[in-house]
């Protein structure tokens, strides 16, 4: 539009000044009066101002990088969005980030979108399982003027930078980080590590390392008549190189072109078919494994219930029975106590009894001396005899009235029992009958 614009003021400005000079020397075309050269020499230098401006001055887009060659041979950069400075030099124009990603057969992806587009690569771990590499990555130019020019000046284009320098360090340290680990190690928890380690040597060089190689034999079974190899087992391991305790670095393009590393993605990494299968047959074994240990802890768990229901069955059994026997036990001392009570209580009323017998065996000794002494002051054999008879008389109706217990335990060898009226009926007999002997 400028060019334009400048070309029709530029030609404008000349028929002017073309037509004021004919103006002058024919004096014809009246309508020419209005023009001026004057007029004419503006629109002219309007006109070469417009078409030198887009030599003079460029409109630098956001996201890109420029570098600008002079007619004097003066190389510079323009890395900021805005209207700059040209000054009629030649300018090229460079993607400030880089998009490189691996993309599978049958996917679409806008080419305009992604500079680099890789295929998957192939990967071999350190236990020789094979894979196919999925990843995402982005770079950004040097952000130094002096590291873009001289990336600039080295690669010339953009394509070149891409697909000659990038795409294959890409590649290059993806299948260095695969041969660092084992298929085994990845896909158990060491995705996490994979992925910074395939970023550390994207932004830093590639680690330098040495692979230590071991064998492992294995003998037949001990029973066998003969002690054979069965197999030899082969492991490796890979270290870094360390020097004074930093791990030693190889550089690459990269880094040497000061590109900056700005996202890593590991989208995928596809393992081989057969190593698949193995992973699948050792999570099925895993599966019944965990299965028949938890068969096993379920029927320890039923085990230690029907233990523990024994055990509380035992304990109420054993609580019932000593309940059983405390009841025993106190029925048959209530009963010793009562039995006790009984003798204390027999004891008692024979002992009452005595004493009362003894009372009364005084008072009718008593008596019968009173009697013997009025025998002995003169009383006539006769008297005597009546007075002994109501004695006796007395004495006997009092015993009647008299309440014995009814039976009494001897501890004889015979076990039995005698009335205890017997007893004392005939103790106090004999008793009333002493003074008559005595006489």
């Amino acid at each position: 539009m400028i060019t334009f614009l400048g070309i029709l003021a530029l030609t404008a400005g000349l028929l002017i000044l073309l037509a004021t000079k004919i103006k002058r020397e024919e004096g014809s075309y009246p309508w020419l009066n209005k023009f001026k050269s004057t007029h004419g020499s503006i629109l002219a230098i309007v006109g070469i101002v417009f078409l030198l401006l887009k030599s003079l001055f460029f409109f630098a887009d956001r996201g890109f990088n420029y570098l600008l060659v002079s007619p004097t041979g003066h190389m510079s950069a323009v890395m900021e969005q805005g209207i700059k400075w040209r000054g009629f030099a030649k300018i090229d124009k460079w993607q400030k980030f880089i998009d490189v990603k691996v993309i599978g057969e049958g996917i679409e992806v806008d080419k305009e979108e992604v500079e680099g587009i890789m295929k998957p690569v192939p990967l071999r771990f350190i236990d020789q399982v094979t894979a196919a590499g999925y990843v995402s990555t982005r770079f950004e130019l040097p952000r130094d003027e002096e590291s873009f020019i001289n990336l600039a000046v080295k690669f010339r284009t953009m394509s070149n930078l891409v697909n000659n320098t990038i795409v294959p360090t890409v590649k290059e340290q993806l299948v260095n980080t695969a041969y660092m680990f084992a298929a085994q190690d990845y896909i158990s928890g060491e995705a996490q590590n994979f992925r910074q380690a395939f970023e550390e040597q994207l932004k830093g060089g590639a680690y330098a390392v040495e692979k230590i190689e071991t064998r492992d034999t294995v003998y037949a079974d001990i029973q066998a008549p003969e002690r054979i190899i069965k197999e030899v087992q082969t492991s490796y391991e890979v270290n870094k190189v360390l020097e004074n305790g930093i791990p030693k670095r190889i550089k690459h393009e990269l880094s040497e072109n000061h590109i900056i590393v700005s996202q890593v993605i590991v989208d995928n990494i596809e393992l081989e078919s057969t190593f698949k299968q193995r992973l699948e047959a050792q999570r099925d074994e895993s599966a019944k494994r965990q299965l028949e240990q938890q068969k096993v802890e379920t029927a320890k768990d039923a085990q230690q219930r029907i233990i523990a229901e024994g055990e509380r069955d035992k304990a109420a059994e054993r609580v019932a029975q000593e309940k059983e026997q405390v009841k025993a036990l106190i029925a048959i001392e209530t009963k010793l106590k009562q039995e006790e009570t009984n003798r204390k209580l027999a004891a008692l009323a024979l002992e009452t009894e005595k004493l009362n017998a003894q009372k009364k065996k005084v008072t009718a000794d008593a008596e019968a001396y009173e009697i013997a002494r009025k025998v002995n002051a003169g009383i006539t054999p006769e008297v005597k005899l009546q007075m002994e008879m109501d004695r006796d008389i007395k004495v006997a109706a009092e015993i009647a009235k008299m309440k014995f217990p009814e039976t009494m335990f001897m501890g004889g060898s015979n076990g039995g029992t005698t009335p205890i009226e017997s007893l004392i009926g005939a103790a106090m007999a004999k008793q009333l009958q002493e003074p008559k002997s005595k006489k």
